[in-house]
């Protein structure tokens, strides 16, 4: 029954030993698995059976978590969601059982409340039965503890009241969307009940084709090379795909293995804590362990000579404050004069402010013919001009050579760099 705690244990040698033997005659052949199936010779058939303790890993699945069901490479676990609905369970039993196929289902109380016989049928089949909260709200992630123990509890105790054999509820846990929170799960475990999550899903919750939820179910898959597949048994769009999923399976070399808790008289399958990994270190593969830096015992404790006090650049109003020692040492170190303030004054107007923009050239220019004009001989004055009128003399061409007024032209002032002569 859920939440009671039970105490086993057994020579280590006797499991191990069985666990071998066993492993030995469910790790086949296809062909031994197919001849498991009666009239069916092509089924995938179940592989092997493992068995968890749930108090020793509580939490599985790498969609969420660290660790995940300890299978080994091309191992599968079939889980699915939300059911029982009878116009779509009852296709995934048959489908399964043509497979010889056992899987994972959690059942909402609600389901269970409304078809119990949907229950009962999964027992009877052989698969495991878990449980997925009363009502399956998406809010477990943020309800009150205590609202979210009634999901749990309303859960157990109608798919449970559903069973003909009540101990036949396997401790098994599925937060609805996988809206998990510590104070969740933490009550799940004190409780000994064991939280599944997923190593990949296929989709088929969404409004996709069968045929996506075969793609994606086997991409991701391919992907990881083994988990746990999370599908709802309460779509018509699982129903059409899960066939195709499964002969793909078999064609890809895949087994199937059916997972059950532990009890009284049904130890916990002998693992390894690294197996629980998804993809465990192999043995060929270096991991680097870099040692933790050690404290070092130093033989001498030399003091280092103190810095002068020009070496700290000490400002002369912190001075009075220092010992008479510290500013005498301070005089003696050369200071460099100040410069003047009109090494770096700049005449206001000068030609180097105007040319220094763009709107001040036409100023610099003028400044520059009035310098032009003061640097003429006295006595010969620039000549204004003459405008031209319609009866002047018609102006000289600018390719004729002008001739010499005595009069400098004043320098112009050009964008563009002169070209070499």
């Amino acid at each position: 029954m859920i939440g009671s705690s039970v105490a086993f244990r057994t020579r280590p040698w006797i499991v191990l030993g069985l666990g071998g033997f066993l492993g030995f005659l469910t790790l086949g052949s296809p062909a031994a698995l197919a001849a498991d199936c009666p009239g069916h010779p092509d089924a995938l058939g179940t592989s092997r059976t493992l068995v968890v303790d749930p108090h020793e890993h509580p939490r599985i699945g790498t969609m969420q978590y660290r660790e995940t069901l300890p299978l080994k490479d091309h191992e599968v676990v079939l889980t699915f969601d939300d059911g029982p609905l009878p116009k779509y369970s009852n296709q995934v039993l048959q489908i399964l059982a043509d497979e010889c196929i056992k899987a994972t289902f959690f059942i909402i109380g609600g389901q269970a409340k409304a078809n119990p016989e949907g229950v009962r049928k999964l027992v009877t089949a052989g698969h495991t039965v878990g449980t997925h909260s009363m009502t399956h709200p998406l809010t477990f992630d943020r309800m009150p503890i205590e609202k979210a123990e009634a999901e749990i509890n309303g859960g157990i105790e109608w798919t449970s009241a559903a069973m003909t054999d009540p101990s036949a509820l396997a401790p098994f846990f599925r937060i609805p969307g996988l809206m998990r929170a510590e104070g969740v799960e933490n009550l799940l475990i004190s409780r000994g009940i064991q939280v599944w999550s997923a190593d990949f899903p296929a989709d088929d919750w969404r409004h996709v084709s069968p045929d996506r939820v075969y793609q994606l179910a086997i991409q991701r898959l391919e992907a990881k090379g083994k988990g746990i597949l999370l599908l709802h048994d309460i779509q018509p769009r699982t129903v059409a795909a899960l066939p195709k999923i499964i002969r793909d399976l078999k064609a890809r070399g895949y087994r199937i293995v059916h997972v059950v808790p532990a009890t009284a008289d049904r130890p916990a399958t002998p693992t390894a804590p690294v197996e629980w990994l998804l993809h465990p270190p192999s043995e060929t593969t270096p991991i680097a362990r870099w040692p933790a830096v050690p404290n070092f015992v130093y033989a001498q404790t030399e003091t280092l000579p103190a810095p002068n006090l020009a070496d700290l650049n000490a400002q002369p109003a912190h001075q009075p404050l220092l010992p008479r020692r510290t500013m005498a040492q301070a005089n003696v170190a050369a200071i460099l004069p100040t410069p003047g303030r009109d090494l770096f004054a700049i005449p206001e107007g000068s030609l180097d402010v105007l040319l220094s923009t763009t709107l001040s050239r036409r100023a610099a220019t003028r400044l520059a013919m009035a310098a032009e004009t003061t640097r003429a001989p006295k006595g010969k004055t620039a000549k204004p001009q003459a405008r031209h009128t319609s009866h002047a003399t018609p102006a000289t061409p600018k390719h004729v050579a002008q001739p010499n007024s005595g009069t400098p032209r004043p320098t112009r002032l050009s964008k563009r760099y002169p070209t070499a002569a």
